[in-house]
């Protein structure tokens, strides 16, 4: 389905989302799914996205909600079609917009699936320094948890990223934006680990295959750029040997390192800045802690409180 062929209007608001927003790639591939499936039927009812109403809409969306679409789908289906038609609007191609009274579909609140501080302690001690693997897969640990960086963003890292000697490395997120992160001494460590001649020079090829692979910073056991499907293996099984019982993704680690922060007391917009959060409203999820932990921390740092927990004790 995603192959079809889309309306010039519903092309050109993907171009602009591309262009002028920065969207990335994954996401307007998602957003393309999202209209294919729209103008599909649409076309059923000799309609288009000029001609659309709200009904149309309103049954479509309905038809997601029939064929078991997760809320979160069909709330991002909605939110492309609310974006199309004011696109349409502003390009003076429409004086009509179809979602204008459309009401809003709600999200379950989703907390991030953090892994314990004894959690992460477990995971980085199961990957000693040993052989080339080992070396990377340390580094790469260490480089999602010490830095919170995205898994698009580690497997993207390039050598020319590393500040050497700066303890600084540079991310490009979503929509290409880049951002400046600090390193710290555990995750310089495994870096150099991982790139001396024991560990990345092991690994590198006798011939690159592509020019991108040796510029990269993480690769696979074939001397190419490590790969997304590669780097949640390698985080899934290191979970696994350090005995975790619940699936672990690397964005469970970019999940652990803005909690585990916030629970130190950083202040939450350098967290926003160390993860690329555009809208702080998402780094605020990370501060929804259990009310015990919450009660516990309270208890810890107010003098009164604390008084009052030895009396009551």
């Amino acid at each position: 389905m995603a192959s079809a062929i889309l309306s010039n209007d519903a092309e050109e608001f993907l171009s602009w989302l591309t262009v002028e927003r920065g969207r990335a790639e994954l996401t307007v591939r998602a957003y393309r799914r999202d209209l294919v499936a729209y103008e599909a039927t649409l076309a059923t009812r000799h309609k288009t996205v000029l001609t659309a109403t709200m009904g149309d809409i309103e049954d479509h969306l309905a038809a997601l909600r029939a064929s078991d679409h997760s809320p979160a789908s069909i709330a991002r289906a909605q939110s492309v079609l609310r974006g199309l038609h004011h696109f349409l609007i502003d390009e003076h191609r429409s004086t009509d917009d179809p979602t204008a009274e459309l009401d809003g579909t709600k999200l379950p609140s989703r907390l991030p699936k953090a892994l314990s501080e004894e959690e992460i302690e477990r995971l980085l001690g199961t990957v000693a320094s040993g052989d080339a693997a080992a070396r990377r897969d340390r580094a790469l640990l260490e480089l999602l948890y010490g830095t919170g960086a995205r898994i698009s963003e580690a497997v993207g890292l390039d050598l020319a990223d590393l500040a050497d000697g700066e303890g600084l490395i540079r991310l490009f997120g979503k929509g290409s934006k880049e951002r400046i992160v600090p390193v710290g001494k555990m995750c310089a460590a495994a870096l150099d680990d991982w790139l001396s001649p024991l560990g990345r020079g092991a690994m590198e090829p006798v011939r690159w295959r592509r020019r991108d692979d040796s510029a990269a910073v993480f690769l696979n056991q074939r001397g190419g750029r490590l790969s997304r499907q590669g780097a949640f293996a390698i985080v899934a099984g290191r979970a696994r040997d350090a005995g975790i019982k619940r699936p672990v993704s690397p964005h469970a680690l970019r999940h652990s390192c803005a909690t585990h922060m916030l629970a130190h007391g950083a202040d939450i917009r350098v967290v926003q800045e160390l993860l690329g959060h555009v809208s702080i409203g998402t780094t605020q999820l990370y501060t929804k802690v259990s009310a015990e932990h919450l009660r516990s921390a309270y208890e810890s740092a107010h003098p009164r409180a604390a008084r009052w927990a030895s009396r009551s004790a």
